[in-house]
């Protein structure tokens, strides 16, 4: 027969990048600080600072998230919309040896992100989990690939970036090797207008600022 051409359609982004320069001393510090400071989650520990990307120590690093943000969105959303993207909350997650993040997704959220401050990228990697259908027939897979794959893994190694959208579930399985595996997780919303009057689709959005900053409305 004639050799066959098949199409990915629908596909899912999975946007990797990394800092344009390594963290300074002062970022590290406030690394540890909030290392002091965490509450015991499914399997490892989280910051109990919730907005950790607000505080002046990360003022550089949000910057660079907030560009690699847009860009998502120039790239993948290319929305003629006018909307602009905006980080939401941001934490610290802490991963021991034979610890691990349980599987979840990031509701109230468009977009997710993970920058990682440590990890070896010989054993750390992010596992996601193709969204469930009802099949009353799950074959057994021979070779694994992007179609019948039923969940796919990235290796990561300290300064990437990741950005996928929050509804994906993914985790991270026991660690492995002897670092202690540091992430800085976040999520992303929109501020402006979407939709159209006349189809009735019109939806005005609005950033309201965090309790600890000016209580403002910003358009």
């Amino acid at each position: 027969m004639k050799e066959p051409i098949v199409h990915a359609i629908f596909p899912t982004p999975i946007y990797f990048s990394s800092l344009s320069k390594d963290f300074t001393s002062s970022e590290l510090k406030f690394v540890d600080l909030n290392k002091k400071k965490t509450y015991k989650n499914e399997g490892n520990v989280t910051s109990e600072d919730f907005y950790v990307l607000n505080k002046k120590p990360f003022k550089r690093i949000k910057k660079e998230l907030q560009n690699m943000v847009e860009d998502y969105f120039n790239k993948i959303i290319q929305t003629e919309d006018k909307i602009k993207p905006y980080i939401t909350q941001s934490w610290l997650n802490f991963t021991k040896t034979s610890e691990y993040h349980h599987k979840h997704s990031h509701p109230n959220s468009l977009v997710s992100g993970v920058l990682y401050f440590d990890c070896d990228k010989n054993f750390d990697k992010i596992i996601f989990f193709k969204p469930q259908t009802d099949s009353t027939i799950v074959p057994t897979i021979k070779t694994p690939n992007y179609w019948n794959a039923s969940s796919w893994f990235f290796s990561v190694k300290t300064n990437d970036v990741v950005l996928f959208p929050s509804t994906l579930e993914h985790m991270v399985e026991n660690k492995q090797g002897d670092n202690l595996r540091i992430s800085l997780a976040f999520n992303v919303f929109i501020k402006g207008a979407v939709g159209e009057e006349r189809k009735l689709t019109k939806l005005f959005l609005w950033k309201k600022m965090n309790y600890f900053l000016k209580k403002t409305i910003i358009f």
